[in-house]
């Protein structure tokens, strides 16, 4: 096994620290050459842990002039002249857990103070918007030079604060005025970068600031964070290869795995797809296939969101269609979660409808699709958030496995009954969703109201020796039997008639009094 391991840049997100400390870096300074051949303000919109942090840090470097980290990369063969030392304001609103105004004006005031002092102004005024703009004339008149802005994770107090919206509207007035600094400070500015996760309406730098460049979605920069599959093959070919000796696959059988947990982003219609750097850099270190990018924490406001959203959770196993001037536009008020889910990186671009003008969403790979699902579990069904051994996953898996049919069933009807206070309001989709969600997590196994000529059952689970197919009924809108009346008239089994696999069909009905399977009948 190898053990001349390459040092991986996990959670390294400053530039100079990857090139002067060895760490393998996959060359996207091409971009920051195209970029900043141009003086106007940029956005762009990507999901957490993406790499948008080490991309202005290589801005940083290239503004302060450290030619010699960039000896060998692209943007050295394409810039031979000498490079200017511009004063660069860089501001990072990452690091801070907002929960009141009082968050963001502490670290925007150490920001500040920090720039005053590196530019000799005395503090002049206490709002934050006017020691900015000072700051910034300030730079440009003691070093002669433009001044370079770079602003990371814009949006992070308006993220933090969605489930407190008087909090949400202070904090939106106050970047609002704090950013709307960058119009006025135009003649003093070379170049502007902002970078986010969501474009939210109504803040100053995309109502006020016009001339802003929002490159989210242009096909030009689809592939400026991430990782392509050209780029990993030829960036990561040692770690591919130690990969498949230590879980004892072949080199195609660890690409094949890579790419159905891992890739499928697309930030624009036509380019490539871009695998998730977080989770593929920790796949390499660890040895294993892991959520990597799901431990390191789900958002609680897409949960609830989702959960007190009018949207059916089990569309997001279908295709969905979003208009075009939507995608990349939040609306605060909103109470339609696809557009921030798509620009969190839970859903991705699948395709474009010509004829709506429409892109066309899904979940972009295993990791996410599965990890989503068991961040909902709980939020629907509390008992999941105590992992219990008698209701985990595997434990109903298990019993499908063995052919128990009964045990599975007794073990489903279980689960309902330990959670009668949740499912309040009494409605077929609340149970269909807890069922869906539930049976999802069973893995590539199972498909969730698997569509046939004639209908759609509720689920199919295709185990090595048999396959079963689940009809449930609601109290007042059928029976057992006629559940399992359906599954025969629709058919839902004969696609499976020719697998050679035992064929198991259950009808189940659900009682809205006892809130857990009444009965079921297996045929």
């Amino acid at each position: 096994m190898t053990t001349n391991r390459r040092k991986l840049p996990i959670g390294i997100q400053d530039f100079e620290k990857l090139c002067t400390e060895g760490f393998l870096y996959v060359d996207k300074t091409a971009y920051v050459y195209r970029l900043t051949q141009n003086s106007c303000p940029y956005f762009l919109g990507r999901p957490r842990r993406f790499g948008k942090s080490l991309l202005l840090s290589t801005m940083k470097a290239y503004f302060l002039g450290k030619k010699e980290l960039f000896e060998g990369l692209a943007l050295a063969e394409l810039d031979k002249k000498e490079w200017p030392v511009h004063p660069v304001l860089h501001l990072d609103l990452n690091g801070m857990n907002y929960r009141q105004l009082s968050d963001l004006d502490a670290i925007l005031d150490m920001h500040l103070r920090k720039w005053e002092k590196e530019y000799g102004l005395e503090k002049q005024a206490d709002r934050p918007e006017i020691r900015f703009i000072n700051v910034i004339e300030q730079a440009y008149k003691q070093t002669g030079q433009r001044v370079v802005v770079l602003i990371d994770e814009y949006d992070k107090p308006l993220l933090a604060t969605l489930d407190n919206p008087e909090v949400n509207e202070e904090l939106r007035k106050a970047l609002k005025g704090f950013y709307g600094v960058l119009k006025t400070a135009d003649p003093y500015l070379r170049f502007a970068f902002l970078t986010g996760v969501t474009k939210f309406s109504k803040v100053s730098i995309f109502s006020d600031l016009n001339q802003l460049q929002d490159i989210s979605l242009n096909e030009s920069y689809a592939d400026i964070c991430g990782i392509t599959e050209t780029e990993l093959k030829n960036n990561f070919d040692p770690e591919l290869h130690e990969l498949a000796e230590r879980r004892s696959m072949s080199y195609a059988e660890v690409l094949a795995e890579v790419k159905k947990r891992y890739d499928g982003y697309h930030f624009s219609e036509g380019k490539e797809d871009v695998y998730n750097p977080f989770s593929l850099l920790n796949t390499f270190a660890q040895g294993r296939f892991a959520d990597y990018w799901f431990q390191t924490g789900t958002p609680t406001f897409l949960v609830k969101m989702v959960k007190r959203g009018e949207m059916d959770v089990r569309r997001l196993e279908k295709d969905i269609l979003i208009d075009a001037t939507a995608i990349d536009d939040y609306r605060i008020d909103t109470s339609d979660p696809v557009p921030i889910l798509y620009q969190s990186g839970y859903l991705s671009i699948k395709g474009y409808d010509d004829l709506t003008g429409s892109f066309i969403l899904g979940y972009p790979n295993e990791e996410v699709k599965y990890g989503f699902i068991r961040e909902l579990l709980p939020a629907f069904s509390p008992i999941f958030k105590n992992r219990s051994t008698e209701f985990g996953i595997g434990m109903f898996l298990n019993d499908l496995l063995k052919g128990e049919v009964e045990s599975f069933m007794q073990r489903l009807q279980a689960f309902f009954s330990n959670i009668p206070y949740e499912l309040n309001n009494k409605t077929e989709k609340d149970y269909q969703t807890v069922f869906y969600l539930l049976f999802s997590l069973m893995g590539e196994r199972i498909r969730v109201e698997e569509s046939s000529a004639a209908g759609r059952a509720d689920a199919i689970v295709e185990m090595p020796d048999a396959v079963y197919v689940f009809e449930f009924k609601l109290d007042g809108k059928g029976t057992a039997e006629e559940a399992l009346q359906q599954i025969e008239e629709k058919g839902y089994a004969t696609p499976y008639q020719v697998s050679g696999k035992r064929l198991v069909k259950i009808g189940a009905a659900f009682s809205i009094e006892t809130r857990t399977l009444s009965r079921w009948l297996v045929g």
